[in-house]
C-alpha cells in the first residue's frame, strides 16, 4: 500500500466541492478553524480535456479530506494518483461507479459514504432509507416531470406570464395508457407502482437481463401482484426492447449508465416511438444519444421530451437544450428540463452533509470513520 504524505506544521484541509445552493456551511460550522481549514467551491470543473484536467488537480492538490455530491465530480485512479495530500475521500449516495475505489485502496485513500440516514450521534426522527425506491426523491421527481410534460405545465405557465394567451395545447390523460420503463431497478419499479396504482397505466419493462420471473418478483417486492396488470394481465410485463418503445405511450428511464449502456437509446428506439409519446429521463444523460435525440426531437417526432441529466453537467452556455423560444414551436417537440434536482431535496442534501460532518468530525478525532468503502 502507498504512504500518502502528511504534514505536522499545518492544519488539514478540506475541500467541499460542487455545493451549488450552499448548503454544507452549516453542517461544518461547529468544527473551530483552528482544527480545520475549509474551502468550499460551487462551480464544477469539467475534465474534459488536459488543460480542464490540469485545472481540477491544480484545485485538489493542497487537499487532505475531499468531500463530494455523487457524480459531479468523478475521481478515477487518474486523478487519485495526483493528489499526494489526499487521505479522505468524502462521497455521497449509493453509487460509485464515477470513484476507483481500488485504486483508492492501493493509494491508502480512506473512502466513506453518506447514505442519507443522518447522523448516528444525534437522536431525531429517522430519515428514509432512499435505498427503498419510493422513498428516493428520484421517483417524486420523475413524475413530477411526467405530469408536467403530459399536463403542459411549463408551457401554459410561460403562455400566461409572457403573453396575454391562454391555453398552449391540450394535455393527454395517463389512464389506461402504457408506462415503458428500461430499466427495473428500484427506481424503476418505484414509478412503475405509482403509474399501476394511481392512474390504472399497463407497464412494459425491459432490460437486458430482466425475466418476467425477476419482474414478477419486483411486483411483489413493491406489494403487488404480479398478475394484475390490465385485463388480467401481467402486473409488470417484460417486452422486446423494440416493442417497449413502439407501444409505450410514456417511456422513461432508470438503467446504471456504463460501458455497454452508453447510447442505449438511440435513432433507432427513438424511431420507434410514437408520434404522441413522451421521452423522459431522470437516470443519466449519456444512456440517450443526444444527437439522435436532438434530431428526433427537432422534427418533431415525438410529442416532447423531459430531461433532468445531461452529458455534461452543469450544462454548458451553449447548449442545445439552453435554447429560449425554440422547442415546442415551428413543429418542434416541446422540451422540459431540470437542472440535475431528482435527488437535490432538502432532506437528503442536508442528511448527506450532516453524516459527512459527523465523518470529518470523527477523522480529526482519530476515531474510525463511518459507511467505509475503502
Amino acid at each position: 500500500m502507498a504512504t500518502r504524505s502528511t504534514s505536522q506544521v499545518r492544519r488539514p484541509a478540506l475541500a467541499i466541492l460542487d455545493d451549488y445552493l450552499d448548503t454544507s456551511a452549516p453542517h461544518f460550522a461547529d468544527i473551530p478553524p483552528s482544527q480545520l481549514e475549509i474551502t468550499m467551491f460551487k462551480d464544477t470543473i469539467v475534465p474534459s480535456d488536459a488543460a480542464e484536467t490540469a485545472r481540477l488537480v491544480e484545485r485538489l492538490r493542497p487537499f487532505d479530506m475531499i468531500s463530494t455530491i455523487r457524480e459531479r465530480t468523478a475521481f478515477p485512479g487518474s486523478l487519485l494518483r495526483q493528489l499526494p495530500n489526499l487521505k479522505l475521500l468524502l462521497a455521497t449516495g449509493t453509487q460509485f461507479e464515477m470513484f476507483d475505489l481500488k485504486a483508492a485502496q492501493e493509494l491508502g485513500i480512506t473512502v466513506v459514504a453518506a447514505p442519507g440516514l443522518g447522523r448516528t450521534d444525534q437522536s431525531g426522527a429517522n430519515r428514509p432509507n432512499i435505498k427503498k425506491g419510493s422513498m428516493h426523491p428520484t421517483t417524486q421527481h420523475t413524475w413530477a416531470l411526467i405530469l408536467a410534460l403530459a399536463r403542459n405545465i411549463a408551457a401554459d405557465d410561460a403562455v400566461l406570464k409572457n403573453s396575454t394567451g391562454w391555453q398552449s395545447r391540450l394535455a393527454i390523460g395517463l389512464p389506461g395508457s402504457t408506462l415503458g420503463v428500461v430499466g427495473l431497478g428500484r427506481l424503476g419499479a418505484a414509478v412503475a407502482r405509482v403509474a399501476h396504482l394511481a392512474w390504472g397505466m399497463e407497464v412494459v419493462c425491459w432490460s437486458e437481463n430482466l425475466t418476467q420471473k425477476k419482474a414478477d418478483e419486483t411486483a411483489v417486492s413493491v406489494g403487488l401482484s404480479p398478475d394484475s396488470g390490465i385485463g388480467g394481465g401481467k402486473t409488470f410485463q417484460v417486452v422486446q426492447k423494440q416493442q417497449l418503445f413502439r407501444t409505450a405511450h410514456v417511456v422513461s428511464l432508470h438503467y446504471v449508465l456504463s460501458d455497454r449502456s452508453r447510447g442505449i437509446v438511440g435513432s433507432e428506439e427513438l424511431a420507434q416511438m410514437k408520434r404522441s409519446s413522451i421521452l423522459v429521463n431522470s437516470s443519466r444523460g449519456p444512456l440517450i444519444d443526444q444527437d439522435a435525440l436532438i434530431k428526433t426531437l427537432e422534427n418533431g417526432r415525438i410529442r416532447g421530451a423531459a430531461l433532468d441529466v445531461f452529458d455534461v453537467e452543469p450544462l454548458p452556455a451553449g447548449s442545445p437544450w439552453r435554447r429560449s423560444n425554440y422547442w415546442g414551436v415551428d413543429g418542434r417537440s416541446v422540451v422540459l428540463t431540470t437542472p440535475h434536482m431528482g435527488y437535490v431535496d432538502d432532506g437528503l442534501m442536508n442528511a448527506w452533509y450532516a453524516e459527512t460532518a459527523e465523518n470529518v468530525e470523527r477523522w480529526l478525532r482519530g476515531q474510525e470513520v463511518l459507511h467505509r468503502l475503502a
